[in-house]
């Protein structure tokens, strides 16, 4: 049976190519597609999930999030992201409209709604779901589990303590973690170890349009350097289909929400301050020539 998941994103180049996925995956089923501020403004990171929507002829809905974090001042990524978030690529202009509702709005909707608990995954901020599970609590027992691209037991990406996404809304993401909902944590500590390599990077173009469109948004993407190109969201989906080629850990994660480490996902490692007690699955390493392969693999596969 297909996976049936909710994408919470904020495209974004990787996030491209992980929603690229999901909507094609056979052994993946998206139920809804919400937009939240973080690479780019929200507005833009609406558009271009309705691009891609679009480019596959998909009838995926897609609905607008929030347009700033709960409590932080918003920064967004366009140096690494690109103005429109998603540059190098033409994509077609007569788009779908986003649904009438706000995203917090629509995910609540659709996990009420569902027959059975849904997979979530957040691949940008955590805006949405801080927004969702404090507003409408009713809805947990209908998130089977949240699969998350962000946080980093060690070194960040924004600050020498904080990885993107958790250090956008670091209050959001404090809220996600007490939830109690079971939580992986993919974060920089597999994503920059999976990169594509530049054989990975040459073999694209050649796998039809799919591969053509990536390759293109992906020779925009100021993220990486010549040992290869970090595919972080992506990895969300590689661990739903492949957990077993991931190494976790678990552990509790507490975040920091002020001060100079504001944003740091903090791994009791030792098990020292909570009582044996964890609210994580952590992902610790991966085997990234697989994750290579089965990216070209699922690309190829994309008509």
């Amino acid at each position: 049976m297909p996976i049936k998941l909710i994408m919470d994103t904020d495209p974004g180049i990787d996030d491209a190519a992980a929603i690229t996925i999901a909507l094609n995956h056979p052994d993946l089923e998206l139920q809804l597609l919400t937009a939240v501020a973080g690479n780019v403004t929200v507005d833009k990171t609406t558009l271009n999930a309705l691009k891609l929507v679009r480019f596959f002829n998909s009838n995926v809905p897609v609905a607008e999030g929030a347009a700033q974090p709960l409590i932080k001042p918003f920064e967004d990524a366009a140096r690494i992201h690109g103005e429109s978030g998603m540059p190098g690529y033409d994509f077609p202009t007569d788009l779908p409209k986003p649904l009438p509702m706000t995203a917090v709005e629509a995910l609540r909707d659709t996990l009420l709604a569902a027959p059975e608990p849904l997979t979530l995954v957040p691949t940008g901020s955590y805006t949405n779901i801080g927004l969702l599970l404090k507003t409408y609590p009713e809805v947990i027992p209908h998130i089977k589990r949240i699969v998350a691209m962000g946080g980093a037991l060690g070194k960040g990406n924004m600050t020498s303590a904080a990885e993107f996404n958790v250090f956008t809304d670091p209050h959001a993401a404090a809220i996600m973690y007490a939830s109690g909902i079971p939580i992986t944590m993919v974060g920089l500590d597999v994503t920059m170890k999976a990169l594509l390599t530049s054989a990975t990077m040459q073999t694209l173009p050649t796998l039809g349009r799919t591969g053509t469109m990536l390759h293109a948004l992906f020779t925009h993407y100021g993220d990486g350097d010549q040992t290869g190109v970090p595919m972080h969201d992506v990895n969300t989906l590689f661990y739903l289909l492949h957990p077993e080629a991931f190494t976790t850990e678990a552990m509790w994660i507490d975040i920091q929400t002020d001060g100079p480490a504001i944003g740091e996902t903090v791994g009791d490692i030792r098990g020292a301050y909570h009582d044996g007690r964890t609210n994580a699955n952590v992902c610790v390493d991966i085997d990234a020539p697989a994750f290579n392969q089965w990216f070209l693999t699922t690309v190829a596969a994309i008509s």
